[in-house]
């Protein structure tokens, strides 16, 4: 099992001139402790269970690139960026520009954005839940052909565009991981366009809720033809952390054919979790 560190808190001891010499220092973090992904979330203001919509959160997608240039061998990504937030034919670029410039070790999380205060508190356009996912669909669809040889036009309800050029293209295929767990919509989308799937795992909900959200999306895979084999089956951990069992709490995942996980770090210093995480990690690959 694959493991990653989720960032998600940037209200720091030293404040704003921290920020970049804690994120620096993480990300050597998490590469001597053997992690393989590091993310951040995609929101422009806290998370209102987290603390006040006025503390620290930073773009993603411009910290990803200052880790781009802090680490050399973790996966990056946002764990997961909101459709509405950036234009599809943009997204396929900054990712691209991600991939490149960090030799390759980009991977594009996505869904269908949910979080209505902050999209009005700065004038972005909020679409009603059905027009989101159908918008959705329609920036998996752009994604793939920007990312391929055909640089024509795309036409769809939501996005029309004359030309789909992204150059320089990533180094390599870059993971399109779907997050939720919505059964008649999500999991169809990871079935059909996705290589990876990422659920909510906690002690509370436990292994059995995961196993009915893949069975669902297992059958999602038949209905349009896919190996269900194909897709990536990851969770992001939102329960208590105990490090020194951690492995252990995580086989029954794995015997679920859960192959990632990502620790989601709610508070506290982020380094001093990811080097008690580390005596874990060799176990957790071995699952």
């Amino acid at each position: 099992m694959r493991l990653g560190l989720h960032l998600v808190n940037f209200d720091v001891p030293g404040g704003p001139a921290a920020l970049g010499p804690m994120i620096s220092s993480v990300g050597a973090a998490v590469e001597d402790a053997g992690f393989d992904n590091l993310s951040v979330m995609d929101h422009y203001l806290q998370l209102e269970f987290m603390g006040p919509a006025t503390s620290p959160m930073l773009e993603g997608y411009t910290t990803l690139g200052f880790l781009a240039g802090h680490t050399a061998s973790v996966e990056l990504q946002l764990l997961v960026t909101g459709i509405t937030y950036r234009h599809p034919g943009l997204l396929a670029k900054v990712v691209s520009t991600l991939d490149v410039l960090s030799g390759g070790r980009a991977v594009l999380g996505i869904g269908a954005a949910w979080y209505e205060r902050e999209h009005r508190a700065l004038g972005v356009e909020y679409p009603p839940l059905a027009e989101r996912f159908e918008r959705l669909e329609e920036t998996l669809q752009i994604l793939r052909q920007m990312w391929s040889s055909d640089d024509g036009p795309y036409a769809g309800e939501h996005y029309q565009l004359a030309e789909t050029i992204c150059a320089p293209q990533p180094l390599r295929p870059v993971p399109v991981m779907i997050g939720g767990s919505g059964e008649r919509k999500t999991l169809r989308l990871v079935a059909q366009y996705a290589d990876a799937c990422n659920l909510f795992a906690s002690a509370e909900a436990g292994p059995a809720a995961i196993k009915d959200k893949l069975d669902v999306l297992a059958a999602h895979c038949a209905d349009v033809g896919r190996s269900y084999d194909e897709i990536s089956k990851t969770i992001l951990w939102t329960g208590d952390c105990d490090p020194a069992g951690f492995a252990e709490q995580m086989k029954p995942y794995a015997d679920l054919g859960v192959t990632e996980v990502h620790v989601m770090h709610l508070g506290g210093e982020p380094v001093s979790l990811v080097q008690a995480l580390a005596p874990q990690v060799a176990a957790l690959h071995a699952l």
